[in-house]
């Protein structure tokens, strides 16, 4: 156990109410099993409408909520309004990796390649900068923008299916966005206490890294390290570790890219809190240089506010 947190309770929040709830329950209920083991003092607590009443149940909060209200600032706020140290990144950092049009538009600044993009939102009205993607331009990914695990994601590969897709991702947010497809492979680099870890391909059985892909065990292949090419390899980690720093990230993150025909980059999105499953990304990054789940969870507490 780490001296900082003798005779302190360590409170897991997880569940929540956002469309990730499941997938959170079953990382919160990992990550309390994994301190247990440690020696820590824990709580599991499905954060809910009651949850302001369970604030003085614990000492430090070891957030492991997904989606919305849990991954975009808003317990970050709480948590820090009542002076609770909590794992992951601040109101900043919560915010900006859960907006991927602020985020894309922040590390394109900073030179990290993304794919071309245009917006829909429900007000109509459209930024400068922000359509450099021609509208008979397919196929597509269509994604709500503060939306996580792939919920409310199509791919649209003629215009006649365009308009359903945006109806489905106007179910999750009043902001659209709709990206280039880029076809060839998908990669994830985790940063772990600022050093980045090996890179996984995935390669989904279906051809599609959706929610069921995700978290059904055995619907896709998961290569660790990756192989890759020298130098996409370099430039996937720079640019993981540019996310991570640049979006304000903190302890842990998780970046997401593709790589095309020409072998080609682009970073779709970063992961603030990434999930931490049976099936999940990060652990399997970090088992690749020896690292147990139980290590990643102690690191990732060592690096509360």
């Amino acid at each position: 156990m780490l001296e900082f947190f003798k005779g302190k309770k360590i409170g897991v929040l997880y569940g929540g109410r956002s469309s990730e709830r499941e997938v959170s329950i079953r990382s919160g209920k990992a990550v309390s099993l994994a301190l247990r083991n440690r020696g820590y003092d824990v709580i599991e607590i499905d954060v809910g409408d009651d949850f302001l009443s369970k604030l003085d149940d614990f000492d430090v909060a070891f957030v492991i909520l997904h989606g919305k209200e849990g991954e975009d600032g808003t317990i970050q706020g709480i948590l820090s309004f009542t002076e609770k140290p909590f794992t992951g990144p601040g109101v900043l950092g919560a915010s900006l990796g859960m907006n991927k049009l602020v985020s894309k538009k922040i590390l394109e600044y900073h030179g990290v390649k993304t794919p071309r993009y245009r917006v829909y939102r429900r007000e109509g009205y459209l930024l400068p900068g922000e359509n450099n993607l021609p509208e008979d331009h397919f196929p597509v990914v269509v994604k709500p923008v503060s939306e996580g695990s792939t919920v409310g994601v199509s791919i649209v590969r003629e215009r006649s299916e365009l308009e359903e897709a945006l109806d489905i991702a106007f179910r999750y947010d009043n902001e659209v966005l709709v990206e280039e497809y880029i076809e060839g492979r998908e990669i994830t680099v985790g940063v772990l206490k600022e050093t980045v870890l090996p890179i996984i391909e995935i390669i989904p059985k279906s051809g599609f890294y959706d929610y069921r892909s995700k978290y059904t065990k055995g619907l896709t292949e998961y290569i660790v390290p990756a192989n890759l090419p020298v130098e996409v390899e370099k430039t996937a980690k720079e640019w993981a570790l540019i996310a991570h720093k640049a979006l304000y990230q903190r302890g842990v993150s998780r970046s997401d890219f593709r790589i095309d025909k020409n072998n080609t980059l682009y970073f779709l999105e970063v992961n603030s809190i990434p999930g931490m499953t049976e099936t999940s990304l990060l652990p399997k990054a970090a088992g690749a240089v020896g690292l147990s789940f139980e290590d990643v969870v102690e690191m990732i507490l060592s690096c509360v506010i």
